[in-house]
This record gives C-alpha cells, sequence and structure tokens, in this order.
C-alpha cells in the first residue's frame, strides 16, 4: 500500500516524505527500512543517537499517530536513513498488536513514502569527548547504539565496548553488521548476553554470558577507567543497569540513557529539598527573578535555570506530571498555563490550543501560572 505524501499527512514544513529503498528481515522480530528523500535530494545530517518522528496513518481523529524510531544506520551516509523497527506483540489477551509497528512490518513496502520528521533528540554520542565509551542496550534499544558505534569505528580512535543484552540469536538483530564494525581497528569490543539462549546458539557459540547483566559480569568486561556510558532499552533493563552502574560508583553525569518503551525514573536517590519554597503564599520576586507557580498544589518558588526545563522544575518540587518522549513530541505532558508567558527550547511537534504548554521543552519567560 503506498501512501501518498499529497493526503495531507505531510503539514508542516519540517515532515518531508521518504520512500523506502530496502526493507530487510533483521531477526524474527526486527525489520530494517532504508529510506531516501522522496523528491532525490540529500537528507539532513544526523549526530549517532537521534530519531525521526513519523506520521502513521490511524483510525485517530487526525487520521495518523506519531512514533519515534531511532536512527540505526551509519552518520556518514547522508543519501539513506535507516530505522530498524521491532514489531511488538500484543500486550495480553484481547489487547491490540502495536499499531505503527505492526503497520511498517505488514503494509509497508519497497517504493513506498512515508511521512518523517527530524532528526530530533539529545541522546546522542559525545564526539568530543575522549573518554572510552561502554554502549549498554538491551532488545531493540540496540538501535541509537549501532548508529553510534559506526561513528565510533570511522571517526574516533577511543576504545568503546558494545554490551547488548536479549533472549537469544533468534530475535538479536544487526550482529554481523556490529561484528564487522569492531573488526575495523583496535579497541573496539563487544559482549552480547543471551538471557535464555537456544541449543543452536550453544553449538554457534552466539552469546558471551547467560541470563542477565551483572554487577560481577561489568567487573570483569570494565577495567578501571573514566568511561561515558550510554544506555538505551526498556523500562526494567534500563533500571536494573543503571543502578548497578551507580553501585559501582559510576557518577550520574557519566550516564546518558533513553527509554525504548515507556519512560519512567531511573535514579531512586531522593532528590533534595528545593531551597524554601513558599506554599500558598505569592512572594515579591528580587530583580530579574521569575517566579513559578503550581496552582493545584498550592506551591510558588523561584526559578532555577538548572532544572533546564519546566518538567523538571515540577519533579523537583514534588510534582509527577505525566509524560513519555521529554522531546517535545507525544504531548502526554501537556498542561494548562493560566497566565505568564514560556518559550520552548524544542518547538513542540504540533501546535498546542489555546492556554496549553508542553512541560518538558519549556522554560519561564515571565513569572508563570500553571494548573498542577
Amino acid at each position: 500500500m503506498t501512501l501518498n505524501i499529497d493526503q495531507g499527512l505531510q503539514s508542516k514544513a519540517g515532515f518531508r516524505g521518504l520512500r523506502v529503498a530496502a526493507k530487510i528481515v533483521e531477526s524474527s522480530l526486527i525489520t530494517s527500512f532504508h529510506l531516501e528523500a522522496a523528491d532525490g535530494s540529500a537528507l539532513p545530517a544526523f549526530r549517532p543517537g537521534q530519531f525521526l518522528v513519523f506520521k502513521i496513518p490511524s483510525g485517530d481523529p487526525k487520521g495518523y499517530v506519531l512514533r519515534n524510531y531511532s536512527l540505526s544506520g551509519s552518520p556518514d551516509d547522508h543519501r539513506h536513513y535507516r530505522i530498524s523497527v521491532k514489531r511488538e506483540p500484543s500486550a495480553g489477551p484481547g489487547l491490540p498488536v502495536g499499531l505503527s509497528s505492526n503497520y511498517l512490518h505488514d503494509d509497508v513496502c519497497v517504493g513506498d513514502v512515508l511521512i518523517a520528521d527530524g532528526p530530533r533528540g539529545e541522546f546522542v554520542l559525545d564526539e568530543v569527548s575522549d573518554r572510552p565509551v561502554v554502549l549498554f542496550s538491551g532488545g531493540v534499544g540496540l538501535t541509537p547504539m549501532v548508529a553510534m558505534l559506526h561513528a565510533l569505528a570511522n571517526r574516533s580512535a577511543r576504545r568503546a565496548l558494545f554490551l547488548h543484552a536479549c533472549e537469544n540469536g533468534e530475535v538479536h538483530a544487526l550482529r554481523d553488521e556490529v561484528n564487522g564494525l569492531i573488526s575495523q581497528r583496535p579497541g573496539l569490543s563487544a559482549h552480547y548476553c543471551y538471557r535464555a539462549p537456544s541449543a543452536e546458539d550453544r553449538i554457534a557459540n552466539r552469546f558471551d554470558s547467560e541470563g542477565f547483566i551483572t554487577r560481577d559480569v561489568l567487573q570483569s568486561l570494565l577495567c578501571l577507567d573514566d568511561y561515558d556510558f550510554y544506555l538505551c532499552g526498556p523500562p526494567p533493563f534500563m533500571q536494573a543497569m543503571y543502578q548497578t552502574l551507580r553501585g559501582l560508583g559510576v557518577a550520574k553525569d557519566r550516564i546518558a540513557y533513553e527509554f525504548f518503551g515507556p519512560a519512567t525514573v531511573l535514579d531512586s536517590e531522593v532528590k533534595p529539598k528545593p531551597v524554601a519554597p513558599t506554599v500558598n503564599a505569592t512572594p515579591v520576586p528580587a530583580v530579574g527573578a521569575i517566579t513559578v507557580e503550581f496552582s493545584k498544589s498550592g506551591i510558588v518558588a523561584e526559578w532555577n535555570a538548572s532544572a533546564q526545563s519546566l518538567l523538571a522544575f515540577a519533579e523537583d518540587h514534588g510534582l509527577k506530571p505525566e509524560f513519555s518522549c521529554r522531546a517535545g513530541i507525544c504531548g502526554t505532558c501537556t498542561s494548562r498555563i493560566i497566565s505568564g508567558e514560556v518559550s520552548y527550547f524544542e518547538d513542540p511537534l504540533e501546535d498546542l490550543a489555546q492556554g496549553e504548554l508542553l512541560l518538558c521543552c519549556s522554560l519561564p519567560k515571565t513569572a508563570i501560572v500553571l494548573d498542577l
């Protein structure tokens, strides 16, 4: 079924038509889509770790839903993008299968045109750093890590370990590509951990450890050094790996991460109490100070730029707004602004109704009152 880019899906300047140049099965669950500009032009460069946002046709009132897929190919290829998509099964009896992933797997063919925006995202490889790198991934979370490995293999002399956990060899995607990249130069290595390897996996010696990635496994792989760690995968994997690294003494600012699945909070440590927020009062701000009031919670506090977004500022003050992407895309953190003005450091992907804002990518310009 061919998507026509004139059907109204390409409604914003940032969205473009991407033609499927190849569709390649990578494992029993994951298929890659190689994409090129529908108009034949060169594609915008991307930083390893970034993603594209796709408009997937649906029965939604808008006619589509938005879905993010990480770029899994080489950032040095300016003619093609690649996304590698896991077919999402039903979460349980009577529940639907993943809408967008099954649409891509079952209905999209070579020659079809998809509508996408991007590249987007701040979960990217720091290519300025000269520290050694550890790329942790679980399941389909390996996709941005493969793009990072391409950059490390071709642009850098840094040591890097590609550490991947999955069920078994049947679902393990992009293995040959990763092995080819780590063979390109000294200093690159990979470790594969299978939770339930098959008899064929054992015979072919496809994995390096079995079960889960534990503290002991990490200590056996990593010599004493100051690493940059990158994590990507489903929430249980992310939480386990983050807490293991923290338990080994890894500083928070050495761990970058992105969720595949519902976002959650990785750090179980109690945050320090904010400095004297005023409850049920309206403080007089100092010159140049900005106050943020959460009207439902009765909290008024002076804005602290270290929070980096209104979502983070709300969390710092004990509120728990809903969120998912933290990138101005999904709309989960939409809130009502009662008064004041905000600015966006990442433009929302879609227009908001009057009086609404996205907490995850906005900052206060003036004193504001939020309906939280």
